[in-house]
């Protein structure tokens, strides 16, 4: 039973250290030990009530989890800014109103829910206090589909839903899109949380069109979703045996396998002994990417243990993301095993695409999102060999200019290159295309579609599917890899022939991590500062245009708070490069963007040199920037603690640099330490939490290799030092 006391006096404490919020905080605390809230499990929350615990109860109540470009999506656990059964069911039955105020008197309405596989298990070890068994633990991302199918139900909405006797069964994120019109539903959901940990989860809502709202549509759904407390369901098995969940028929996930293969029929040639090296990093993958290189003849092999695991347990840093080149590092091994030079990946939820390819020398070359856009869009528009299609190119703002250039070249296309970050913004284009036959200077049809693209590594084909998909991207780049080959050529040759004919162009993105309610705070006094003092020189250069997306005269006035959150963009322009700053939606995190421009005159460099050249350019002027963006908020950062990778938060990378690396020289000048297994052992332990929950010692091989050569005059004759720069070279 809750103490009404011990809730005043943590509520007091609440004031006392967080002020306004921390007012807010506590008022939700009480609503949720003592209102009507569904799944609510007080008697957990009780046991937060100590001092110990009021920083985690504060993170937990400060904010509603907030509904960002992909949705809700945040770290499991208890309170409502978490993601539980009680941000699901109400995500769940607002949705439920929403569709009954968008199709009134409807009867027959019904929705497709996807999942992927993860689970909870508390990786970082956020709730040791409870013990082993409390609520959440265990909690896999189908367990909460079940839940919304049983709300869905309740309130007479018919679910389809994978196959409902096998709790084995997921469905990705793109199929899901394909079936809502297949299926004639009327909206969907999918329980993902994309490429984050494992102890993260997520709710993402879709429309009859397959695609995600926009505003005001999202905004909508978002202030009935904060209201909904009165949750109505049936409990699951009792709606399947009333025929309100349904399977999916197997015919229809055969039609989308189909939709791709047949698109491959005129530019492939069968190559039985050519493989490739496909991982979905333990999530559903397998399902689509899979289906469709057997379906087409595309031989591959799948890495030992990277089938579905919602642990993703054999993923460096547990962070299943084809950004991060870390991921792939056992997919690589085994394909040096094999005598494969390709690796391609997707996501959990297998709507981003990742691509690296292996060198002359035995090294691998990790091709981001716009590399992965540059060469699919070549090869789609410009190869001799490729299809040569003319039509209709999108990008976001922040995705490689280089697609312009491309489109230009070919001739009779178009491209919108400004549109807003979120593949919902892509659907969006093709929607109103379908409903009015034009978007701003384009006319064609939503089926004139080439490509579509976004710097993080999503890439869409298909107007049917609207939705990021890692499918297309795999099977076209398995293709291009087997022909090139056989040329004796890879990837990155045929990437490095296009930038000498398309032009200079590179682009780096970093991101600042920061944690809880304080790095919002700070991330939105960056976002604060660069709107009203916005600075005349950026890293060097001077600024000639500042671009905020807030700014009302240009953009038209907010069509709802949800578009305000998606316009939170402020872009600086210079002769060199343009470079853009936004916060996440849904965390504590602020994304640069770095795009450098070719120049009046092209390089005289080529292959190679002229990619590193171009590079280094970029990534300069990014960390120029992550330094100078940090100074507004009193923070200092040096060249070791930028090579920490961006998965790491600020407050970590900061205490590394100031303490572990003087440590660590000290460690290899004073003789304490004499064989590198000792080394490791000490600074496995001051770095223990550097990723939570996993082994963060390989994440300091950059900035190791950095020190040791900067070191290397006063250090490096020693064993152990010589020794710790080939651990991490």
């Amino acid at each position: 039973m809750t103490d009404p006391d011990a809730v005043t006096r943590i509520s007091k404490l609440l004031v006392e250290r967080y002020a306004g919020l921390g007012r807010q905080a506590a008022a939700r605390v009480r609503t949720w030990v003592f209102g009507n809230i569904p799944y609510g499990y007080s008697e957990i929350i009780v046991q937060h009530l100590t001092d110990q615990h009021v920083d985690l109860l504060f993170d937990a109540f400060w904010q509603v989890l907030p509904f960002g470009t992909g949705g809700r999506r945040g770290r499991v656990g208890y309170g409502l800014n978490r993601l539980n059964h009680t941000t699901v069911a109400m995500t769940v039955q607002g949705h439920c109103q929403y569709l009954r105020n968008a199709h009134p008197g409807r009867r027959d309405m019904a929705v497709v829910i996807a999942h992927d596989v993860r689970v909870f298990y508390d990786i970082a070890g956020v709730y040791k206090f409870l013990g082993d068994s409390h609520p959440l633990l265990g909690v896999s991302s189908r367990a909460l589909a079940k839940l919304a199918c049983e709300i869905y139900a309740g309130n007479g909405i018919h679910c389809y839903f994978p196959s409902p006797l096998n709790d084995h069964a997921v469905l990705t994120t793109p199929e899901l899109s394909y079936l809502i019109g297949r299926l004639n539903a009327v909206g969907g959901i999918n329980l993902s949380a994309s490429h984050n940990p494992p102890d993260d989860n997520g709710i993402k809502v879709y429309d009859q069109y397959g695609s995600q709202p926009v505003a005001p549509h999202d905004q909508q759904l978002v202030d009935l979703m904060e209201k909904a407390t009165n949750v109505t369901s049936t409990p699951f098995d009792q709606a399947l045996q009333r025929g309100m969940v349904l399977g999916i028929p197997e015919t229809l996930h055969q039609d989308y396998v189909k939709t791709y293969v047949v698109l491959h029929d005129d530019i492939h040639l069968p190559q039985p002994n050519v493989s490739v090296i496909y991982t979905p990093l333990c999530g559903c993958g397998l399902t689509t990417v899979g289906d469709v290189f057997t379906q087409a003849e595309l031989p591959f092999l799948v890495p030992p243990n990277e089938g579905p695991d919602g642990r993703f347990s054999v993923i460096p840093f547990k962070v299943p993301n084809p950004e991060v080149f870390q991921a792939t590092e056992p997919a690589r091994a085994f394909a040096d095993a094999e005598g494969v030079g390709i690796v391609l990946s997707s996501d959990p939820d297998a709507d981003r695409v990742g691509l690296e390819v292996k060198l002359q020398d035995g090294s691998w070359y990790h091709f981001d999102g716009n590399q992965i856009a540059a060469v699919l869009c070549y090869f789609l528009m410009l190869d001799p060999q490729g299809p040569q299609r003319k039509g209709l190119v999108l990008e976001t703002l922040v995705t490689t200019k280089m697609l312009g250039a491309i489109v230009s070249q070919a001739g009779g296309s178009w491209i919108v290159d400004d549109l807003l970050v979120g593949f919902k913004y892509v659907a969006d284009v093709l929607n109103t295309l379908d409903r009015d036959g034009r978007y701003r200077h384009v006319t064609c049809s939503s089926d004139q579609l080439v490509l579509a693209a976004e710097e993080s590594h999503g890439i869409m084909v298909l107007s049917s599917i609207r939705e990021k998909d890692a499918t297309p991207a795999c099977m076209y780049l398995a293709i291009l890899y087997q022909r090139l080959r056989r040329e004796g050529k890879t990837i990155l040759d045929y990437y490095l022939h296009l930038l000498e004919q398309i032009g200079d162009y590179a682009d780096v993105n970093r991101s600042i991590m920061m944690v809880g309610a304080a790095g919002i705070l700070r991330r939105d006094h960056i976002m604060t500062s660069l709107r009203h003092s916005p600075p005349e020189v950026l890293a060097g250069h001077v600024v000639r245009k500042v671009i905020d997306y807030w700014d009302e005269n240009v953009f038209g006035t907010f069509a709802s708070e949800s578009d305000k959150l998606s316009r939170n963009i402020v872009q600086m322009c210079t002769d060199q490069y343009i470079v853009t700053v936004r916060p996440s939606g849904t965390e504590p995190k602020l994304k640069l963007y770095c795009q450098l421009l070719p120049g009046s005159e092209p390089s005289s460099l080529r292959g190679m040199r002229l990619l590193d050249e171009l590079r280094g350019k970029a990534n300069s002027i990014a960390c120029l920037l992550y330094s100078e963006l940090l100074s507004l908020i009193g923070v200092s950062i040096g060249h070791v603690g930028l090579l920490l990778p961006d998965i790491v938060d600020l407050d970590r990378k900061c205490a590394f640099e100031q303490k572990t690396v003087p440590q660590l020289r000290e460690k290899l000048s004073d003789g304490s330490l004499t064989h590198l297994h000792e080394l490791h052992a000490w600074l496995a332990g001051e770095v223990s939490g550097l990723i939570p929950g996993v082994d963060s010692l390989p994440a300091l091989k950059a900035p190791v290799a950095y020190l040791c050569r900067e070191w290397s005059a006063e250090l490096g004759s020693t064993a152990l030092c010589r020794d710790l720069r080939k651990w991490a070279m």
